[in-house]
């Protein structure tokens, strides 16, 4: 019979006890697992999805007293903002992170959360380091910033938005604006260049200082290369490099209540040296440029005899003589044998010269020496190569003086890093001054730099503007009648500075750029300048406008000096000259007092003696982009016209708490306001001084 097996009712599986367990925990076990690589999953997406969609776009990442720092993750910008985010100081735009398509967190602060520092590193690009400094009573907060290249191949790059801020400061230009919201200049090193040369460039004075209407400042490091651009009404940006030193980006930026508080409080960090009053006697006579077409030194002596005669035929006072390198070494040529050894002789045949001696004159020195001269050919014979800016021939070779251009001419640039190389320049003037006996001394051709301009790597001691800088040093040990026509970090240095050529016409290039540039120069700390010729010494013809000629000198007599290149007697109209007397007797007896009160207020504080209108409103827009008005400290607001054919202007009048009196008509007019189509004749400029009852 075959077996049958008996059937189980259960649906247990006929098994043991101890195999179901362990083939049920297996299965748990799976289950677990595959429940963890789920939560798992889910987790990363859910931080993913944090950090890419349900992140918060701002992260405060400083915060002071009444502003902090925000980081934009979307559009990679850096944001001052007050605390209640009513006002924005400013925006940097990012440009260090590589592609913008993608968002970058920069949230991890790795810096041990100190509350006064941020730090974050990107991979392969750069890392960064802020710090906020702030000092309890102080009314501004500045954020310190330094990027860091990771390797040599990084561009440093940070721009700052010009969408609702007027910005100011910088570096003077060939038509200058204010502000410089409207420039549009290409990106390049950020260095003094003879416009002349140079038009598209950067001009005579410069500093790395730029100040925004929203009350908030801007400082780039001293010692780093910088190349600077603008973007017309967008931004303008600060970039160093690449370079094998992974040389940092590195700036400091200030904020503050308002745009004077934020400018005071920078001055103190911009120059920390004390700041010395040059000789205020510049200020009292007008400076005429003799134009001497002339091939000796007789024929010189000639010129300057009649210039003299007609200055006094047309009563037109006292004045100093301004002659140009030409003619100052048709002079010194008449009697040069002390020019041409490097040593000093005691006894020497000096021709005496009385009449020049009895002239107020201005002489024009350079640093610059023809090769074709002969003092060239005694120092190469005398082997003091190294009196010159040089290249080395070998590792033990001889010092090359390297060639460049000026005034049209293959010349040589003094090396005032040399010792004795500055004596003998020095030995130079002094004997100028026994030969002449000049009240002043013109020291041009700073600007530009031989080794940049062939392409060639600079020593360590000329990188940028330092030879500008040295070159100042140097103007002071001449004397205090010393004039330069480049500045740049030497605003507190006891010398005059002459501003760039402008062109005789009417534009930004002419004219209309006379009040944005001396704005500039007083914001940056430059007072004491010397203005161009009236009219324009851009060419060296003489004006034919009559307008422009007394237009200009309607300007001119407000600033710290009249200069002339077209003498009034060239018009051969009467009421010409009677203006040109009465504007300099108004500088004279007007303005000079008031640049001397001025004067003591800067040298006590720093702030600047000409203002821009937004000095006594710092809070109103209205004054930030007014161009054809300043301050005299802060009793005497000057309004001159400087549009052709026009004899009526519009004149905003500052300062809702103050009342203007007009000094022509003695009408007296409320701050705050607006004074349309105002009549200016053609020989009157609007002066308005502050009016107390």
């Amino acid at each position: 019979m075959p077996h049958t097996r008996n059937r189980n009712p259960s649906p247990i599986p006929e098994v043991t006890w101890d195999t179901g367990l362990k083939e049920m925990n297996e299965t748990w076990k799976g289950a677990i697992a595959c429940l963890g690589v789920a939560v798992f999953f889910v987790m990363t997406i859910g931080i993913i999805y944090w950090q890419v969609v349900d992140q918060p776009n701002k992260n405060w990442i400083l915060k002071g007293s009444f502003s902090g720092l925000i980081w934009e993750r979307r559009t990679q910008t850096l944001v001052i903002q007050t605390l209640t985010e009513d006002k924005t100081f400013a925006e940097i735009d990012v440009e260090n992170v590589g592609n913008t398509d993608i968002e970058v967190p920069f949230v991890r602060n790795m810096c041990w959360l100190n509350k006064t520092e941020f730090c974050y590193t990107w991979d392969s690009v750069a890392e960064v380091k802020i710090s906020l400094e702030s000092e309890e009573d102080s009314d501004t907060e500045c954020y310190s910033v330094t990027w860091t290249p990771i390797h040599c191949h990084v561009d440093l790059k940070d721009c700052f938005s010009m969408l609702n801020i007027s910005w100011y400061g910088g570096a003077s230009v060939h038509a200058p604006n204010w502000p410089i919201n409207d420039a549009n200049i290409s990106m390049q090193p950020f260095t003094v260049s003879d416009l002349r040369d140079n038009p598209s460039g950067f001009g005579s004075v410069l500093e790395r200082y730029f100040l925004g209407s929203s009350g908030v400042s801007v400082l780039v490091a001293p010692n780093i290369p910088l190349h600077v651009g603008m973007e017309s009404r967008q931004q303008f940006c600060l970039q160093t490099p690449p370079s094998m030193e992974r040389m940092p980006l590195q700036y400091t930026v200030c904020v503050g209540h308002n745009i004077r508080v934020v400018h005071q409080e920078s001055m103190q960090q911009l120059s920390t040296a004390r700041r010395e009053l040059p000789n205020m006697d510049v200020l009292r006579l007008p400076f005429w440029k003799l134009l001497a077409n002339v091939d000796s030194g007789a024929k010189l002596e000639r010129e300057l005899r009649t210039f003299s005669n007609r200055l006094k035929r047309h009563h037109l006072g006292e004045g100093v003589i301004s002659l140009d390198e030409h003619s100052t070494a048709l002079l010194a040529n008449m009697d040069h044998s002390y020019l041409n050894s490097k040593k000093r002789t005691s006894k020497r045949q000096t021709r005496d010269l009385p009449f020049v001696k009895l002239l107020n004159i201005s002489i024009t020195l350079s640093p610059y020496l023809s090769v074709d001269s002969q003092q060239f050919q005694t120092s190469i014979q005398e082997g003091i190569e190294d009196y010159w800016l040089s290249l080395p021939s070998g590792p033990q070779g001889r010092p090359v003086p390297l060639l460049t251009q000026w005034k049209g001419k293959y010349s040589v640039k003094l090396n005032i890093t040399n010792t004795e190389a500055t004596n003998w320049f020095l030995d130079k003037v002094d004997s100028l001054h026994s030969h002449l006996g000049m009240e002043y001394v013109i020291l041009e051709g700073g600007e530009g730099n031989p080794f940049e301009e062939q392409a060639l790597r600079p020593p360590l001691a000329w990188v940028g503007d330092e030879y500008i800088r040295l070159l100042a040093d140097l103007a002071e040990r001449i004397g205090e009648n010393t004039i330069v026509t480049s500045g740049t970090r030497s605003s507190h240095k006891a010398l005059f500075i002459r501003m760039s050529a402008l062109q005789s016409d009417w534009s930004y290039s002419g004219l209309k750029g006379i009040i944005p540039s001396l704005l500039h120069h007083s914001l940056l700390g430059y007072n004491f300048f010397i203005p161009d010729a009236v009219g324009g010494s851009l060419s060296a013809e003489l004006v034919a406008d009559d307008e422009l000629f007394i237009r200009w000198l309607g300007i001119a007599a407000f600033l710290p000096v009249i200069n002339f290149q077209t003498p009034p007697w060239v018009f051969e109209k009467e009421w010409v000259l009677n203006l040109t007397k009465f504007y300099i007797a108004k500088h004279h007896d007007f303005v000079v007092p008031l640049i001397l009160k001025y004067a003591e207020e800067w040298q006590d504080t720093g702030n600047p003696i000409y203002r821009s209108l937004w000095w006594l409103s710092p809070n109103d827009p209205a004054t930030f982009t007014i161009d054809d008005e300043f301050l005299i400290g802060n009793e005497v607001l000057v309004a001159p016209v400087t549009e052709k054919g026009a004899l009526q202007r519009d004149i905003y009048l500052p300062e809702s708490d103050f009342q203007w009196q007009d000094t022509n008509n003695a009408q007296v007019f409320d701050g705050g306001t607006f004074l349309e189509s105002y009549p200016v004749g053609l020989g009157d400029v609007a002066v308005f001084v502050r009016w107390r009852s």
